[in-house]
Formats: structure tokens, C-alpha cells, sequence
């Protein structure tokens, strides 16, 4: 944890929490309790993030309609409706507790760019200097599936990743998760603390609401997410908010006590004398991911695929870049310093200079994400041959790398490929 004193904290509210799913009013009540709990959390010191779904329902009541539409224009279109009045609704709820807020709309080619990525940083960092509570929401005015997050599940973990959160709430509506389905499975259990997400075993079957694009299943992507950026990620009841005060009082009363318990030379400190709303906690990974190599893995869509041997794969432990050597093959169009997925498979034969590899044998493993020197036709061309023959294959040479070391970076072991 950065400071016991001042944490920051990413709350994610699904449409179904704050929009009724059959009239698609909002839920005043809700929003308001979630307004008291951010200020709350805001008096005591602490950045608060809202990350906030509903336009589209919001939108929906605006213009009288009975269901969402399933073109995308129409769904664009209301979503701009909907958008406005959502934030005039946050805006009007937070000046009555005199909190300023602001909007932050995003697509993943926002922060596709590195230097976008750290200027929105920097924005966030400045509102925080500010006292200004940001309320983030994709914009689905303008994306399109190609800049699409998928749902603010994820738009929230990339949000506290890019924050530097301490907790990332993901506001639901069950307590917590449960090893079987509560609602059907009286023995079902509730899972509190989970310490290594690839060998859960809850049930995740929930999908999101007729008006949301979530579920059970993104909020679990979302907590690999989020951990692997050393972030704390909790599932609660999106209908209690006041929960998520409380639990932050809780782990910081948990924070305390074991440094008191760690500095004592005479007696141990005594353990918390709270007990906190059921939840489910999702533990930080003990050696996060950097910001940087977050950036490469989680906020760029790979453009193609770039295939490299095992030889070309060990070596980039160490070496300092990807050479045309170790590419046996290529798939998909990209330009220079787009993403491209890494991806290990068998060479025919060691010598073998053509690209060929195997498709079957040992199972292409998808490793890792890299921004490329060259663009799809000029690896095509240099797979295979040595970096002093690239002037001679393209007529120049502008890298003798494929990829740089630091523009390349790998998935652990525990870790999804988003796209």
C-alpha cells in the first residue's frame, strides 16, 4: 500500500445499479448512497474514482424507448443523450455535498498512443490536486468494436491500473462470489479472500443485465487485470455502497495492526475489532506488472500476430531485442509501431530460414505483446535472415530489431490475453 492515509480508490457501478431495467429511471436512492459514500471516502483523505455505465439506459428513458436497440448507430445515438443527462445527474447529486466532478470519456485509442496514456495520467493526477472526483465511462458515442474496452469491467481495472488504485471496487448484485450459484444451491459458500484467481473455482455463470454488457465472468477478467497491476480488486453489493466505506476502514484497521503487530517488542497488537460486510477480495500480485508493461499487454489491440521460435523466446529474457532470425512467420496487416501478439511455435528444422513451422506437435502459446519496428510486408520479408541482411532484403534498415526489448513485454503464467 502507497500511504495508509491517503489511498486511491476506483469504484465500478454497472448499468443494472444505478438504472431500473424495465422503466430505466435511475435509481436515485443508489446514486445517492453512492454519493454519500464517495464523499465519505473523500473526507477522510482518500482519490476517488467513479467508473460509471448507464448512458445508454439513461438515454433510453430520455427518448421514451422500451428496449435497447441492436444497431450500433441508434445505440450511439442514444448513448450521447443518455450521457448527458447521466453526468448532470452525477453533477447535481455531488454539488448538494459541494464535490466537484468531472468527465472522462475513453476508447482504447485514447490511450493507444504512450504519450496519451501518461497525459491521461497526468490528468487524473491533477484532479486529485484538485479535490475533483472523475467519473469515467467508455464512449460509446464513437467506439466501435475495433476501440472498444468490451465493458467497463475492464475499462475500470485499466482505469485503476493507470491510477495507481489501491482498491478497485466492482460493484454487483450478489454479496460476494459463492462456490455454487446462492440462488439455487443452498450449501453455496461465499469465497472471501482469493489469493490466486487461476485456481478459483466459483460460480461465475451470472450474465449482465438486458441493459448492461457484463457479468460474473468480466469482473473475474477484471480482477486478473487489476491484481497483476498490484491492485486489491473487491466484488460487493452494488445496492449497500456504504459496504465499500466500510471496508476500506476495515483493511486499513487490518494495515495498521499488523504494522503495530510487526514493530511490537513486548506484546502483539490487537487484531481488528470490525468485521466487515460480506465481500470477496481479490489479493494484489506480490511483484505487480510496471505501468509500462501494462500499457503493452492490457491497453493496445494487436494489429497481427508475429510467430518466433523457442530460441528467439529464450534469448529475449536477456537480449536486447527481437531479430529477424527468430521469426518463422507472420499473420495479419499492422504498420510500424503498431501491437502485435508473440506467439512460440516449433520450427521445422533449427536451420530452416523459410518461416515454415509446425502446426501441430507442441501448442502455438500466445507469450506476450510487442510494438514493432517494421511493419507486417517487411517482417514478411527479413523473417528468418540475419539483421545484416535487412538493408539488402528492404532496400533499408531502420532498426536491426523486429521489436525493442523495452517495447516488448510477457504475460505471467496466471495472466489472460484480452484480445
Amino acid at each position: 500500500m502507497k500511504d495508509s492515509q491517503r489511498l486511491t480508490i476506483v469504484i465500478k457501478l454497472g448499468t443494472s445499479s444505478i438504472v431500473d431495467e424495465n422503466t430505466h429511471e435511475p435509481i436515485l436512492s443508489i446514486l445517492t448512497l453512492i454519493v454519500e459514500t464517495a464523499a465519505r471516502l473523500h473526507r477522510d483523505g482518500h482519490n476517488v474514482v467513479l467508473v460509471s455505465s448507464g448512458a445508454v439506459g439513461v438515454g433510453l428513458r430520455r427518448m421514451d424507448i422500451d428496449e435497447r436497440p441492436k444497431h450500433l448507430p441508434r445505440i450511439q445515438a442514444l448513448a450521447a443523450v443518455g450521457q448527458c443527462r447521466l453526468m448532470s445527474l452525477w453533477d447535481g447529486l455531488f454539488s448538494h455535498l459541494r464535490l466537484p466532478v468531472a468527465q472522462i470519456l475513453l476508447t482504447r485509442n485514447d490511450i493507444a498512443d504512450r504519450t496519451q496514456y501518461i497525459n491521461a495520467q497526468n490528468t487524473f493526477s491533477q484532479l486529485f490536486d484538485m479535490g475533483v472526483i472523475p467519473i469515467v465511462n467508455e464512449n460509446d458515442t464513437l467506439a466501435v468494436s475495433e476501440i472498444k474496452f468490451g465493458d467497463n469491467d475492464t475499462l475500470s481495472a485499466i482505469t485503476a491500473a493507470m491510477v495507481k488504485a489501491d482498491y478497485l471496487f466492482l460493484m454487483t448484485d450478489v454479496d460476494c462470489l459463492y462456490t455454487a450459484n446462492p440462488r439455487t444451491n443452498p450449501d453455496a459458500r461465499p469465497i472471501e479472500v482469493v489469493s490466486d484467481i487461476s485456481s478459483l473455482e466459483a460460480d461465475v455463470s451470472s450474465a449482465g443485465s438486458s441493459l448492461g454488457t457484463g457479468g460474473m465472468s468480466t469482473k473475474i477478467v477484471a480482477a486478473k487485470l487489476g491484481t497483476s497491476a498490484g491492485v486489491t480488486t473487491i466484488i460487493t453489493k452494488s445496492s449497500k455502497p456504504g459496504n465499500v466505506h466500510d471496508i476500506v476502514k476495515y483493511l486499513q484497521n487490518i494495515a495498521e495492526n499488523s504494522s503495530m503487530r510487526a514493530s511490537a517488542t513486548d506484546e502483539a497488537a490487537p487484531p481488528p475489532s470490525m468485521s466487515p460486510p460480506l465481500h470477496t477480495r481479490f489479493l494484489p500480485s506480490e511483484s505487480p506488472i510496471q505501468s509500462r508493461s501494462f500499457w503493452l499487454l492490457h491497453g493496445l489491440k494487436p494489429r497481427g500476430t508475429i510467430f518466433i521460435d523457442h530460441g528467439a523466446y529464450n534469448a529475449l529474457q536477456t537480449k536486447a531485442g527481437l531479430l529477424p532470425a527468430g521469426v518463422v512467420g507472420v499473420d495479419g496487416h499492422f504498420a510500424q509501431q503498431e501491437a502485435v501478439r508473440l506467439v512460440v511455435v516449433e520450427r521445422i528444422s533449427p536451420s530452416s530460414l523459410n518461416g515454415d513451422f509446425l502446426h501441430h506437435g507442441q501448442e502455438p502459446k500466445e507469450v506476450g505483446r510487442a510494438l514493432v519496428n517494421y511493419g507486417s510486408i517487411e517482417v514478411a520479408r527479413i523473417k528468418g535472415h540475419r539483421s545484416t541482411q535487412i538493408q539488402s532484403l528492404l532496400g533499408y534498415a531502420d532498426s536491426e530489431y523486429v521489436a525493442f526489448r523495452e517495447n516488448i513485454s510477457f504475460f505471467r503464467p496466471d495472466d489472460s490475453p484480452r484480445w
